[in-house]
């Protein structure tokens, strides 16, 4: 698909259908999250594939916003590894960097996704037994929307670029 089009085309799903996501489309999204740009190119995260009853089980135990995907990805920072410049982590960038270049390849193979940060992380870490070193940051399900699902009417709502870009 050409880029402009995956950016203009992907919405948030918040109804999945039980299809479940191919192997070879899983792929080509976390190949998207290898290959994005971090801080200093330290690549500090993980990114945990939740498909088995049991790890979907402690999604929704964590949120509310599983919206029936089979499908759920867990983007944490390694903050043992992550570059700091001074005080400043830069693990919430990095990882929404990923997730922004996994979300977009999404959209490319036809997987609708929505990016949640509405979640209990201490709650997903203990269910899913996550490291102490990493920090999840970002829940995004993934799959196929139901055939009645249709994109918020915000989704198209724009401000003017005159509103958000000023030249000096």
């Amino acid at each position: 698909m050409e880029f402009e089009k995956v950016i203009k085309e992907r919405f948030s799903t918040r109804k999945f259908s039980d299809k479940k996501v191919e192997k070879e489309k899983l792929e080509k999204i976390l190949e998207a999250a290898r290959l994005a740009p971090t801080a200093k190119n330290m690549q500090a995260f993980k990114i945990y594939v939740v498909e088995s009853k049991e790890g979907l089980k402690a999604i929704d135990e964590a949120t509310k916003c599983r919206f029936n995907s089979s499908t759920v990805l867990v983007i944490c920072g390694d903050k043992e590894k992550g570059y700091y410049h001074g005080d400043h982590s830069f693990i919430d960038i990095d990882t929404s960097i990923i997730t922004t270049h996994m979300m977009l390849a999404a959209t490319n193979v036809g997987v609708n996704n929505i990016w949640i940060g509405n979640f209990e992380p201490d709650l997903l870490k203990e269910k899913l037994n996550i490291p102490d070193n990493l920090i999840p940051v970002i829940v995004m399900p993934l799959g196929y929307k139901t055939d009645d699902f249709k994109p918020s009417p915000m989704h198209t709502t724009r401000k003017n670029i005159e509103e958000l870009v000023e030249y000096r």
